[in-house]
């Protein structure tokens, strides 16, 4: 073998072993992976939590409407046809009259016929004790709201896309006044293309460009003070792996297991990353989007959204029509519910024997608010008096079933299509 020989086999060798990142997405752009065809596993324990959830969040939703109302309560007449808004199965008057230590009614000043409800003594409590939550958490809060407009191609989303996620996220309920207000060096509200009022991003901060996939794969620290599990994949030599917890059943199954050992060998891209050189019909843009999606729920307080949320930022984020195929396509990531009448999306991971892992204090807030909700009657007239003991009381209680309570049923991914008509298209509230 000549000289020359020998240089452009070198070259080719360094070439086949370079990861991608950067300016060398290009490379390794077919589709070598055979998927299998996998059936849906109801989780019975996830699907409990998103339906305790789903009252909360409205309960919720009812008291920061009534704290915006300039007279300190709502009508029954206003809450007519707030029941998609509010993601209810059932008519808002009666949700609402299911929780007296939360809302008290009384009749209308000027029309006694009319029922309306303000906060309780209790309620207001609480949402007083949210308030300080958000000041005391303001630093998490700017991380995670400028960590979504890193994933965004543009640095920037449409505020009509982030009202509804204000939950998911713990967005104070006046994010986009003085939020920006407070961090005019983080945020501005800027016209988009299309004339809509957006929230961009005002400087690139690289010490948070750093996914939690990337978190969770470092190992100690060496000298120089990097991990040496992530400097190992910056060289291309080590590919980051997703954790999977598979539905009962497939974890044994080979086709399954050899298809995701492929699939976690390929390079990972990480979301902060331009991914507009790789192919969109590949393997690797395939796990990108994966690790996109992984990333944004892992933004949220409770580790799932609804994929309608996800619809909606789906330019922004670089994804693919169809990308929701992909919660089915790996059921050992995500878990897709059709729990009331929506559809939503959770990481795996983020929860364990019916609980929430590493839950934000924020969440924890929460579930006090949930236990004030569920005493009923007892406390209406002294409330109050349990506000030193919901510490404990939430820290005792359990938030779902087993995970292990699971059901197959056999059902197409395609069920799932972004093109699909379900019950939680224009049922989000905005």
């Amino acid at each position: 073998m000549n000289l020359i020989q020998k240089s452009l086999f070198s070259i080719l060798k360094a070439i086949s072993t370079q990861h991608f990142a950067s300016h060398s997405h290009n490379l390794q752009q077919h589709r070598t992976i055979v998927k299998v065809r996998l059936k849906w596993v109801k989780n019975r324990g996830l699907d409990h939590i998103i339906d305790v959830q789903t009252d909360l969040k409205a309960a919720c939703l009812l008291k920061e409407a009534i704290v915006r109302s300039p007279v300190g309560y709502l009508t029954a007449k206003s809450l007519a046809d707030s029941q998609k808004i509010l993601g209810l199965t059932v008519p808002t008057l009666r949700f609402i009259r299911r929780y007296p230590t939360l809302f008290e009614e009384f009749p209308h000043p000027k029309y006694p016929s009319l029922p309306c409800f303000k906060l309780t003594h209790i309620a207001r409590i609480l949402h007083d004790q949210e308030l300080k939550l958000f000041d005391d958490n303001q630093t998490d809060l700017v991380q995670r709201l400028s960590k979504l407009l890193m994933m965004t191609t543009n640095r920037m989303v449409a505020l009509q896309s982030l009202h509804p996620l204000k939950w998911d996220l713990g967005l104070p309920d006046d994010f986009d006044k003085n939020l920006i207000k407070k961090f005019p060096d983080h945020f501005r509200i800027v016209k988009g293309t299309n004339g809509l009022a957006c929230l961009k991003l005002v400087q690139w901060p690289e010490e948070y460009a750093v996914s939690e996939l990337q978190k969770m794969n470092e190992m100690g620290t060496i000298d120089d003070g990097s991990p040496p599990g992530y400097r190992e994949f910056k060289r291309g030599k080590a590919a980051l792996e997703f954790p999977m917890s598979f539905p009962r059943g497939y974890g044994a199954q080979k086709k399954v297991k050899a298809w995701m050992d492929e699939f976690q060998k390929l390079p990972y891209i990480s979301p902060y990353e331009d991914s507009r050189g790789i192919d969109p019909d590949s393997d690797l843009m395939e796990k990108r989007i994966v690790g996109v999606l992984h990333e944004f729920l892992s933004l949220t307080l409770y580790k799932k959204t609804k994929r309608n949320y996800l619809r909606s930022l789906r330019e922004e984020l670089n994804l693919p029509h169809r990308f929701t195929r992909l919660f089915t396509r790996y059921p050992g990531i995500f878990y897709l519910s059709l729990k009331c009448k929506t559809t939503t999306v959770a990481l795996r991971e983020g929860y364990r024997r019916g609980r929430l892992v590493n839950p934000h204090p924020l969440t924890r807030h929460r579930d006090k608010f949930h236990h004030v909700m569920r005493t009923g009657l007892i406390y209406r007239s002294k409330g109050i008096d349990i506000l030193p003991q919901l510490d404990n009381v939430v820290d005792e209680e359990d938030t779902g079933e087993e995970e292990s309570d699971e059901e197959e049923i056999e059902m197409n991914d395609e069920c799932y299509e972004d093109g699909s008509s379900d019950a939680d298209t224009g049922g989000d509230e905005g």
